[in-house]
């Protein structure tokens, strides 16, 4: 990701705040998992999105006066010893480029300059990331810094800037277009590879080692998020987390899948049968799913909601679930098919925005319908990545193979 973009960011973060705030954000610390383990460090998003970093404890501070704008970022100092246990650190000039911020300060002086700029500037709102997804999260960085803030000085107004961020991140730049791009080139050489290596008796992670290679075998490090491998009467569990049964002759397997580049997701879900060739029953629920699908993505325009492009696919999986015989009664889908079609997606895989605003051209949303039988041991999502345009969109994983003939006829010459 080039400088300006970030750079662009931060602008357009500040430009309609009030003069006489703070923006402080924090990239966060790495979980601690045992012992002198840490879990592998993943940034704050919003951080990230607004400065390219992607270290740990690094402390971004925007000031705005009189209209006038002062860009800080706060890192670790290097520490020559320590490094030749976890690795070079990042020096200021290398922070410089990365991010086009001038003023990069050690981490030592963070209190003391702000407490200077809160006691000189006459600074009377500070701005951070509050998100907390549930009542009982534990307090994130932000919130503990919030609760120090407000104890030492009661006077300002602590604001929430995590709307405001995610409202800028749900429209996409060019840049981050070919990212997501990029990942869903790299998920479906790893979809591929799942389709050439299925076979019976494997057990379900086993098939899902081929996938774990493949993406880092083209690059990419990161999964977009812990993968779904559920076969048979598994797959009617939405958010299958075992993958440790055994791949069975007869049964489709379907996967839930993604890789990132640059910390932008792809998510792909497709299902096919283990042996290569579907029944005749799998072929009708999974020719319903598709033909679903199809339609959802040729209603995506501005102007719809996500709630209104679910009501619309639900509508066409009720007349199909009827031709299945597996309902008589509209309100009877919810048992086949129980999630929404689509959300936003990002540098989050469920990617942050408000889900009740209509779409808008630049927004990528996921289309993923599915049915789930789970008296006949079927589940088929099948699952695309698409671009909302000016009249319409662009499904940009057009080029991964979903249909029953496509499939059969890969599968045999594999």
């Amino acid at each position: 990701m080039e400088k300006s973009f970030f750079i662009q960011n931060r602008k357009k973060l500040v430009e309609n705040l009030e003069n006489n705030s703070l923006v402080i954000l924090f990239s966060g610390n790495p979980p601690h998992k045992s012992a002198d383990e840490d879990y592998e460090f993943l940034p704050n998003m919003n951080f990230y999105y607004n400065t390219g970093l992607k270290r740990e404890k690094f402390i971004l501070v925007v000031l705005k006066t009189n209209d006038k704008i002062v860009e800080r970022i706060y890192i670790e100092k290097p520490n020559p010893q320590l490094e030749k246990w976890v690795g070079k650190k990042l020096r200021k000039d290398e922070v410089k480029s990365i991010s086009g911020i001038e003023k990069v300060i050690y981490l030592e002086e963070f209190k003391s300059n702000l407490n200077s700029i809160l006691n000189t500037k006459n600074i009377e709102n500070v701005y951070l990331d509050l998100e907390k997804s549930n009542w009982d999260d534990d307090f994130k960085k932000s919130h503990l810094f919030a609760r120090d803030l407000n104890e030492k000085y009661p006077q300002i107004n602590i604001k929430n800037i995590y709307n405001k961020i995610s409202d800028m991140r749900i429209i996409k730049s060019e840049e981050e277009i070919k990212n997501i791009k990029k990942a869903i080139s790299i998920t479906k050489e790893g979809i591929e590879s799942l389709m050439k290596n299925s076979k019976p008796g494997l057990y379900e992670y086993q098939l899902e080692a081929f996938f774990d290679f493949s993406i880092k075998y083209n690059g990419a490090k990161d999964y977009a998020f812990k993968t779904i491998a559920a076969s048979g009467k598994n797959a009617t569990i939405l958010h299958y987390e075992e993958n440790d049964q055994i791949l069975k002759e007869s049964d489709l397997i379907l996967f839930d899948l993604g890789s990132k580049w640059n910390y932008y997701s792809s998510d792909i879900s497709r299902t096919f049968p283990i042996n290569g060739k579907f029944s005749k029953r799998q072929r009708e629920v999974y020719e319903a799913v598709l033909e679903a699908e199809i339609k959802t993505i040729e209603k995506v325009k501005p102007g719809i909601t996500l709630k209104e492009l679910n009501d619309y696919t639900k509508s066409i999986l009720i007349e199909k679930a009827k031709k299945l015989n597996i309902l008589k009664n509209d309100d009877e889908i919810t048992k086949y098919y129980f999630h929404g079609v689509s959300h936003h997606m990002g540098l989050d895989t469920h990617d942050v925005g408000d889900r009740e605003r209509k779409l808008e051209k630049g927004m990528v949303i996921t289309v993923e319908p599915g049915l789930y039988i789970e008296d006949e041991n079927i589940g088929i999502r099948i699952e695309d990545d698409v671009l909302v345009t000016e009249d319409g969109c662009i499904n940009l994983s057009k080029d991964i193979i979903k249909t029953v003939d496509e499939i059969e006829e890969f599968m045999i010459n594999r």
